[in-house]
C-alpha cells in the first residue's frame, strides 16, 4: 500500500451499496487510490497517504461502529492536519450530516480535517422495511455512482492543489 495518495476505508455489510460507491470513488482517483476494509489497515499507517476516505452504510442512525473504533485508534497528532472525507449510503441520505457528525467529531480530535462529505440513497431493508421489499431498491444507481466519481474527482483536485499544510506530514 505504500506510495498511494488516497486510502478509502469502506465497511459495506448488507447489500454492497457502500462498496459500489467506494469503488466508483476509487475509479475516479485512479491508481492513486487504495480501497480497504478498516480491519485490514492499521490506524498507525496513515503516513503513507495524503487523503483518507471513510464510508459505510448507516446503522441505527450512525456510521458502522468499526469505522469509529478505527478512528479512535489513530494517534493524536494535533500539529498534523490530514484531509479526509466521509461518505455513506442509506435509505434517507438527506440526514447524512447528522449521521456523519459523530465520526467527524472524533476525526477532528485526532487532527484529521474533514474536507468533504458524500451521501446517496442505498437499498435499505432495515426493520419493517424488509416486509415491504425495502426502500430505494435500485440504488445506488448509475446516476448516484456518477455523482460519487464527480465528488472524488473534485475533492482530489481541491486537496492536492491546496497548500502543503493540508497534506499529511511525513
Amino acid at each position: 500500500m505504500s506510495g498511494a495518495q488516497c486510502l478509502i476505508l469502506c465497511k459495506s455489510v448488507h447489500h454492497g451499496n457502500t462498496a459500489r460507491v467506494a469503488r466508483a470513488m476509487a475509479d475516479a482517483l485512479g491508481e492513486a487510490a487504495v480501497m480497504a476494509a478498516p480491519e485490514d489497515v492499521s490506524p498507525t499507517s496513515l503516513g503513507d497517504y495524503g487523503l483518507l476516505g471513510l464510508g459505510s452504510g448507516v446503522f441505527y442512525g450512525r456510521m458502522h461502529p468499526v469505522l469509529e473504533e478505527w478512528v479512535c485508534g489513530l494517534p493524536e497528532v494535533p500539529e498534523r492536519t490530514m484531509p479526509a472525507f466521509v461518505f455513506s449510503t442509506s435509505g434517507l441520505p438527506f440526514l447524512a450530516r447528522l449521521w456523519h457528525w459523530p465520526l467527524k467529531r472524533v476525526l477532528a480530535r485526532k487532527g484529521v480535517a474533514v474536507v468533504g462529505e458524500f451521501a446517496c440513497r442505498g437499498f435499505d431493508t432495515w426493520g419493517p422495511l424488509w416486509f415491504a421489499g425495502g426502500l430505494n431498491r435500485k440504488h445506488p444507481d448509475a446516476r448516484d455512482l456518477a455523482r460519487a466519481r464527480e465528488f472524488a474527482g473534485r475533492l482530489s483536485r481541491a486537496v492536492y492543489s491546496c497548500s502543503p499544510s493540508m497534506r499529511a506530514a511525513p
